[in-house]
């Protein structure tokens, strides 16, 4: 759950308003429907799609889902699951009331953990999730760059700290003006491994 909220809070604190519920909606989908994890998520997947239809100047559709996902907030906690809610709470209430106020000011940004993390700011796993979220906001096939986060992960745990994935996938988050020259290079080097674990694989 945590690496889940720290890269959609990341994602959205720079700007991916509609990409962001994309690295909560998987989990959300698996969750037991009422349970306060699950009414955390939905509200967020609520509060970053009326935040996106605000900006396209979709009043009706921004006002409906403000509403809504304010409800699925109340009562949690202030701080549940280490997101600071009362801000979304009364953001979600003001844009309820004037959905045109995100042309006088942007939207507010996303506390965790206490601070407001931008995807620089992401470790290995959430970096991952990011990764796979971000690759289909801009239209990459998401197929390597999701094998590109398993291969990281293994490597990490396996103890190294050097990994060429991981590398690649911190920029494919991190640098947008070259996001498709390392999304080419990362393609290169799944598919280098994926044929020396085929090659490995026939010799059994």
């Amino acid at each position: 759950m945590r690496d889940a909220l720290r890269a959609g809070v990341a994602v959205y604190n720079d700007g991916g308003y509609h990409a962001a519920h994309d690295a909560w909606e998987d989990r959300w989908l698996d969750l037991e429907r009422g349970t306060d994890d699950e009414r955390l998520l939905h509200g967020l997947i609520q509060f970053t799609a009326a935040v996106h239809h605000a900006r396209e100047c979709n009043w009706a559709g921004a006002v409906g889902l403000a509403g809504s996902g304010r409800e699925y907030l109340d009562g949690l906690p202030a701080d549940y699951r280490d997101v600071a809610l009362v801000p979304v709470r009364d953001y979600l209430d003001r844009l309820a009331a004037d959905p045109e106020v995100i042309e006088r000011r942007p939207p507010i940004a996303l506390s965790h953990e206490g601070e407001r993390p931008r995807r620089a700011d992401l470790g290995p796993e959430p970096t991952a999730l990011a990764a796979a979220v971000l690759a289909e906001e801009f239209g990459y096939d998401p197929d390597p760059v999701e094998r590109a986060g398993e291969y990281a992960l293994a490597d990490l745990a396996e103890g190294r700290d050097d990994s060429r994935f991981l590398t690649l996938l911190f920029d494919f988050v991190r640098d947008d003006e070259n996001r498709g020259i390392v999304y080419r290079r990362l393609s290169e080097h799944v598919e280098r491994r994926r044929a020396r674990e085929e090659d490995v694989e026939g010799l059994f």
